[in-house]
Parts: C-alpha cells; sequence; structure tokens
C-alpha cells in the first residue's frame, strides 16, 4: 500500500501558503502576554523556562514578581540561590530555578551576560535542551530552529494523521515536518503560532476545527479522525500519606533544609515523612522525629490535613503539633523561624499549605 503524503507535502506553494495561514492567524488571534512585548533574550528565556510544566495564566504573575527582583542576568546571577528559590516558590520542579541560577553565573562569566545566539554554545548552558533553545533563539534571533511541546506535538499529529499516543517517539517525523515548512523569516512568529494555535484551537479535547486557520491543511480532520489523534495515554496517579510534625519554641517554628540533591532538593520543610504499610499516623510520627533529629516523641495532637497534587501523585499530610523529650539541635539546615521570617524561607508547595493554615490557627 503506498505511503499516505500530507495535503501539505504536496508543492512548495503549499507549504508557504500553509505557514503564511498560520502565522496571518496568529498575528490577528495571539493572546496579549507580556513575554510578547519583548525581544529581550532574557526575559524571553525567563518565560520559556517557567512554562514548562506550568500553565500560562499561573505563569503570567510569576513572570512580573520575578522581573522586578531579577530585572537582567546580572541581578539573578549576583543574587543568592535561596532568593532565587524563594521567588520560584509555587511553580515546582526546582531544578528549573537552580539551572536558571547557574546558567546566568555562566553567561556573566565566558558571554558578557548576553545569551549566544549559537545553537552549540547555548546547548551547553544549564537547562538548556533541544526546546528551550529552538524557542528562545527563534524568538529573541529569529534564528530558524524548531520547537516541539505538547501543543506543537498534538497539532502536527493530527496535520499528518500520525498514529499513537503523543510522546517523543513521534518527534523525528514532527520535526522533518516542521523543518519543511519553517518560513524564510520569522521563525519565532511561526513557533509561537504553532503553541497558540494548539492551546486556543487545536485542543486536546474538543478541538475547534470550524475555527482552524489550517483545517484545510489537516489529513485528520479531512479523515474526521481529529478527536481520535493522537490516542490518549491514561495517567496514572499515586497516593502517598505522610506525617509532619509541627515543633514550636515561643512564637517560633522548627523547619529543616531538605539535601542539596534530590526530590524538592534545597528547600525548606516541617519534620516528616511517609507512613509506612502497617504503620500507625502517631507511630510513624515518632519513627521519623527519631530518624531526622534524634528525639522521643512525647505527645502529639492532630492540627489539620493538608492534600497536594504532584505531576504522578496526590500527597495526603496528617499535620500534628509536637511535644518533644529534648529540643532538636539548630545549624546551618535547622532554624527556628518565626511566621513573619517564613517568607524568607523557600519552601514545596504542600509546606506553603501548611504555613498558610498554621497562620490561620494563629489568629
Amino acid at each position: 500500500m503506498p505511503k499516505k503524503k500530507s495535503v501539505i507535502a504536496r508543492s512548495e506553494a503549499t507549504k508557504q501558503s500553509f505557514s503564511k495561514d498560520l502565522t496571518d492567524w496568529y498575528a490577528q488571534n495571539k493572546r496579549d502576554l507580556p513575554w510578547r512585548r519583548t525581544k529581550d533574550p532574557y526575559k524571553i528565556w525567563i518565560s520559556e523556562i517557567m512554562l514548562q510544566q506550568t500553565t500560562v495564566n499561573a505563569v503570567i504573575a510569576y513572570y512580573d514578581r520575578w522581573l522586578k527582583v531579577f530585572p537582567t542576568v546580572h541581578d539573578l546571577a549576583q543574587a543568592p540561590l535561596q532568593t532565587v528559590l524563594k521567588q520560584w516558590q509555587g511553580l515546582g520542579y526546582y531544578n528549573r530555578a537552580k539551572n536558571l541560577h547557574k546558567a546566568a553565573s555562566i553567561l556573566i562569566n565566558e558571554h558578557q551576560g548576553t545569551l549566544p545566539k549559537d545553537p552549540v554554545a547555548i546547548r551547553s548552558l544549564p537547562g538548556f535542551g533541544p526546546y528551550t533553545t529552538g524557542s528562545v533563539l527563534s524568538i529573541a534571533y529569529d534564528i530558524p530552529l524548531t520547537i516541539i511541546d505538547a501543543n506543537v506535538r498534538r497539532v502536527v499529529m493530527r496535520l499528518l494523521a500520525l498514529q499513537g499516543v503523543a510522546d517523543t517517539k513521534q518527534d523525528p517525523k514532527i520535526n522533518e515536518f516542521l523543518f519543511k515548512v519553517l518560513p524564510a523569516r520569522n521563525v519565532g512568529d511561526f513557533n509561537q503560532a504553532l503553541m497558540e494555535l494548539g492551546a486556543l484551537v487545536c485542543r486536546a479535547r474538543e478541538p475547534l476545527c470550524i475555527s482552524c486557520p489550517v483545517s484545510k491543511y489537516c489529513q485528520a480532520y479531512k479523515e474526521g479522525r481529529q478527536e481520535i489523534i493522537p490516542e490518549t495515554k491514561k495517567k496514572i496517579i499515586k497516593d502517598i500519606h505522610a506525617v509532619i510534625a509541627i515543633i514550636k519554641k515561643g512564637n517560633n517554628y522548627f523547619i529543616q533544609k531538605r539535601p542539596s540533591k534530590g526530590l524538592l532538593a534545597d528547600m525548606w520543610e516541617f519534620p516528616g515523612g511517609k507512613i509506612e504499610i502497617g504503620e500507625s499516623k502517631k507511630k510513624a510520627l515518632a519513627r521519623e522525629l527519631k530518624e531526622e533529629l534524634g528525639v522521643q516523641l512525647k505527645l502529639s495532637k492532630h492540627l489539620f490535613d493538608v492534600k497536594h497534587f504532584y505531576t504522578q501523585f496526590k500527597v495526603h499530610l496528617s499535620v500534628f503539633a509536637c511535644s518533644l523529650d529534648s529540643e532538636p539541635k539548630l545549624d546551618a539546615t535547622h532554624r527556628l523561624v518565626s511566621f513573619k521570617n517564613f517568607s524568607k524561607y523557600p519552601m514545596p508547595s504542600g509546606s506553603a499549605k501548611i504555613v498558610e493554615k498554621l497562620i490561620l490557627l494563629d489568629k
């Protein structure tokens, strides 16, 4: 059976008309987002890193606050890591912030504080994979590079009627297609137009094909299969149950810093941990305090529960006020902190929710 050829691939004129139809639509329909009002490579870089694994609406406030605290790459490079992590608090995937900080220092030391235009040079920076490299260089410098994110992957799979789930296995075919249709100029607008089309029109559910500027080029639409391309992949979310110890001395609360490597590295949190199979909450609490701090639990009182969703699991936190047989030692990674000073310590979202509830209880 002969291989099916996409509508767009039939002629050079069709490829050019596809790109023009898409970018003309984008010019008329793009959302007014703060990072689209600048050509500053630093600001574009910050927005692209924030937008990874995070929704546009959530990013806007973080982006605006970030640029007030770190308006230039020099400000970011000179800031303490804890300050950087605090500004990132709530966005998750904290290695993104660490890589921003590391890359900023390299840019100051090796590139006069400017993002290089050379794809090889920029790929050597922490946090720059193919997507970030393509997005920053195409948008800031109009360099002809492709980008593939979840939206682009879905759009192109429908255009070409590609079978399967929308994962990285599809990317070689998608990339081959994108290089064929990249316009000679305004590559950044073309790349953003593809992402915008996926976000607003070629949606994962209920695509708005009647409003699509490129539906006439879409093989899935032609075959009536746009609703089932790509195939859905079932997400498995695990439940994790944990106990948290609130240790108070006067008006101060005990918190500890996580290790510099691993999940939520360098963030601050309350003591506690996962409940093992067969353990009661109080038994788990006593074990965690002994293991983490070398202290014995005397009394505990349940205060409240907190739930928080991460990408692949849901955490159920049972929070207890605790009294101990001795005071835990204080050092660089174990501190007593007042409500007023919590703002200086970057915390995972679950711990930040606990702080909010403690403040309410204290009123």
